[in-house]
């Protein structure tokens, strides 16, 4: 993955952040919201877009588009820089492909350690039940 080009294709946007914080926040405008389009990128190829896509539908707007949002800093250009590291945390993390599960079979020892501890449950039980004469 090419940062630098996916960098180009990311549109930044800084708008006021929400919430409560003084004379700053209503005349600064710090908050920076990430808008990526996947199907436009160059950077990912089918199979990865494809991935992508499956990994993260529920992050995707309609129009297959990734929109995040930043606004821990005061500083608009750390927003920027921390946004874009959310962009490429969330990108590398869902582009790892699963290891496959080898199955396995239950060891001579769990088998008989199971069986054990059935008999004591069944001999626990048949202790509380009254003697038949």
């Amino acid at each position: 993955m090419d940062k630098n080009v996916l960098y180009s294709e990311c549109n930044f946007r800084a708008v006021r952040s929400s919430g409560p914080g003084g004379q700053h926040v209503n005349k600064t405008s710090t908050k920076v919201m990430l808008h990526w389009d996947l199907d436009a990128s160059i950077v990912f190829d089918e199979d990865q877009k494809e991935r992508l896509q499956k990994r993260l539908s529920s992050k995707f707007t309609s129009e297959n588009q990734l929109v995040l949002s930043y606004d821990q800093s005061r500083s608009q250009h750390k927003n920027k820089q921390e946004v874009f590291k959310n962009l490429v945390r969330l990108l590398e993390k869902a582009l790892i492909k699963p290891k496959k599960r080898k199955k396995t079979k239950p060891t001579l020892a769990s088998k008989r350690r199971r069986l054990d501890s059935k008999k004591k449950n069944a001999e626990k039980k048949a202790n509380r039940k009254p003697p038949s004469f």
